[in-house]
C-alpha cells in the first residue's frame, strides 16, 4: 500500500470538494432519505448514511489521485486527522463532513452545570 501524501492546501481544496459533492441536490436527495430511515440512532446512520457519505467521497478522492475504494479513504482519514492537529481550518471543514453522517445528539448545558 502506498502512501499518499499532500499539502494542507490540497487537503482543503479535496474536503472542499467533498462537501460540495456531499451537498449536490442529488446526493442531499438520497442522504435524506437515509438519514429519515435511519433517525437519531448512531447505530442506523452508520448503516444507511455512512456508506453514502463514504461513496462520495472515494468519487473525490479518485479525482485527487488517491487509490480506489477503502484504501484511499482510509489514507485521507489518516491524512486528514493529522493535519486538522494543526490547522483550525482542515478541522472545521472535516466537521462539516462528519456532519452528514453522525446524527446530532443536543447538549444539555444544565447537566453540565451541576457537576
Amino acid at each position: 500500500m502506498t502512501t499518499f501524501s499532500c499539502t494542507p492546501e490540497s487537503a482543503k481544496a479535496i474536503l472542499t470538494d467533498v462537501l460540495a459533492a456531499l451537498n449536490a441536490p442529488e446526493n442531499i436527495q438520497k442522504m435524506s432519505v437515509a438519514k429519515e430511515n435511519s433517525g437519531n440512532e448512531m447505530l442506523k446512520m452508520m448503516q444507511f448514511v455512512f456508506p453514502i457519505v463514504t461513496q462520495i467521497q472515494m468519487e473525490v478522492l479518485r479525482k485527487y489521485g488517491f487509490p480506489e475504494g477503502r484504501e484511499g479513504t482510509v489514507q485521507f482519514a489518516q491524512l486528514i486527522r493529522t493535519l486538522e492537529r494543526e490547522d483550525s481550518e482542515i478541522l472545521r471543514l472535516h466537521n462539516q463532513v462528519r456532519q452528514h453522517f453522525l446524527p446530532h445528539i443536543p447538549v444539555d448545558t444544565s447537566a453540565e452545570a451541576s457537576l
